[in-house]
């Protein structure tokens, strides 16, 4: 078989192993992304099963930490070893995790093996975005990238849906052990149908980087998750955690710049689309993780919708991001032109939140707030297929694996900071309510302790006090995203266009 003076293969991929891998990958990331939408409908069952309600958080905590924290190295280890190696640890790795998260008989227990999952799932997400660079050239990358962002999209609906379904017929022990059949099959597609050779060579691991960068991500997202939750904002431990953050950043800086064998190459921070195109996915996941967190709870208290009606009513925006991934990433494939893309999808999707922000607020009905979900669905699935083929196609090849990671790393932070943003806006705007604004109460407790079914029992007068409160408090984090991509736009209009590349991927470069 014909490689390079890079030791790395340039044989075409056949239709064939095309086929057969983008279906273990797309059953992969499906796995994992599947697992950070699950697991919320059953912690009110795992709790009072294994008891620790003030570890709860934790459940989901652990698992984004160690996902992303461990995503850049992921990326850089195969493109030092190859991506079959690591695709294949990756995949044990998580569902070694599921059985123990299932096998679990505490709180603690729970979360230590969430955090095994999410080591994991880093590489799932990373891997599967990545190897498709492998197989195929940047020109024909946009349709792959397309099936990856409707797998995203459809198990954020799936997800919540599989969940309750499981647990209620079953327990919530099986939403982990579900994992193992779908795990082995992806397993199974990827072992038999991937045959790229790759070629290894002697490297030298950055420990004092993965150092760095582990400490420094898991102290950022703690602060994330933490403030204005657990700890005010001000707080010391909050503070202190912060210029761990600060300290522990800086000393990843000047390792990386001296480093033979970087974790994050700083070749990449001087390539203008990479920059570019990673900070607009981050700051587009900030806008879309920060308010549509929020849309379920929209449905539920302020509409008033049952919590099974309530996932339905956000099938609309799945539906747009499907269509629009497909659709997106087949243009780019026909006309070699990805930019204009996410910069439409972006517009949309600004225009879109500013929309639900007025029909809500106006009182204008389900129908046109469905509607402006559908478009801002189609807004979001033009913007991360075709950013991820913009940075694929700008980077050396030998590098595409610690690109698609550090992308994917900012990413997953953007989310993560949304959420905790919107989060921390809404408090904001619930502990300035005024005692005087809610008839016949004297405490803010009402709107800041009790459930919702607790508040849809409460008299006619003061449930209304309340949802009025609630529903000003989630459209201020519907106009932060408005805002929030409203940048994004402005930003991805600086992306450079370059010429796609036509030629097998591995032979470029």
């Amino acid at each position: 078989m014909k490689t390079t003076s890079d030791n790395i293969d340039i044989a075409p991929a056949s239709p064939k192993e095309i086929r057969t891998v983008v279906t273990g990958l797309i059953l992969a990331l499906m796995l994992a992304s599947l697992d950070q939408n699950i697991v919320g409908v059953a912690l009110p069952r795992i709790v009072s099963d294994l008891g620790g309600l003030k570890h709860i958080s934790w459940v989901v905590t652990a698992f984004m930490v160690t996902s992303t924290a461990t995503t850049p190295l992921y990326g850089k280890l195969s493109d030092m070893y190859g991506r079959k190696p690591l695709f294949i640890g990756a995949i044990f790795i998580f569902l070694a995790g599921s059985i123990l998260c299932g096998l679990s008989r505490s709180m603690a227990q729970l979360v230590l093996f969430r955090g095994i999952q999410g080591a994991g799932a880093g590489g799932l997400m990373t891997l599967a975005m990545t190897t498709i660079a492998d197989l195929v050239p940047p020109r024909e990358r946009g349709r792959y990238q397309g099936f990856f962002g409707a797998t995203f999209a459809f198990s954020s609906i799936a997800g919540p849906l599989l969940g309750g379904f499981i647990t209620s017929a079953l327990s919530w022990h099986w939403i982990f052990f579900v994992n193992l059949p779908i795990g082995l099959l992806a397993l199974a597609f990827f072992i038999f149908g991937f045959h790229r050779v790759h070629h290894k060579v002697v490297h030298r691991i950055d420990y004092a980087g993965v150092f760095y960068l582990t400490f420094s991500t898991v102290s950022l997202l703690l602060v994330l998750s933490m403030g204005g939750v657990q700890y005010p904002w001000s707080s010391p431990i909050i503070a202190g955690l912060c210029v761990f953050v600060a300290v522990m950043v800086a000393l990843l800086i000047s390792n990386e710049r001296g480093s033979a064998e970087p974790i994050f190459p700083p070749d990449l921070f001087r390539n203008r689309v990479f920059v570019i195109a990673t900070g607009t996915m981050a700051i587009t996941f900030m806008g879309l993780f920060g308010a549509a967190v929020f849309l379920p709870l929209f449905f539920q208290l302020v509409l008033g919708y049952a919590p099974a009606k309530a996932g339905l009513l956000m099938a609309p925006m799945t539906v747009g991001v499907v269509i629009s991934s497909f659709t997106g990433g087949r243009l780019v494939t026909r006309t070699g032109k990805y930019k204009r893309y996410p910069v439409i999808g972006l517009a949309a999707a600004s225009l879109s939140f500013l929309f639900i922000m007025t029909a809500s607020s106006l009182k204008l009905g389900i129908g046109l707030i469905e509607i402006s979900l559908v478009i801002l669905g189609l807004g979001f699935g033009l913007v991360m297929p075709n950013l991820m083929v913009a940075i694929q196609n700008a980077v050396n090849p030998l590098k595409i694996g610690a690109a698609t990671a550090t992308s994917a790393y900012f990413r997953s932070l953007g989310g993560t900071f949304g959420v905790a943003l919107s989060g921390a806006i809404m408090s904001v705007q619930l502990h300035g309510v005024q005692a005087s604004t809610l008839p016949q109460t004297g405490s803010r407790a009402l709107i800041l302790e009790q459930g919702i079914q607790e508040i849809l029992q409460l008299s006619p007068e003061r449930r209304d006090a309340v949802i009025a409160i609630y529903r000003y408090a989630i459209n201020t984090t519907f106009l932060v995203g408005a805002i929030i991509t409203a940048l994004a736009f402005l930003l991805v209009l600086n992306l450079p266009e370059l010429p796609l590349r036509s030629g097998r991927p591995s032979a470029e470069g």
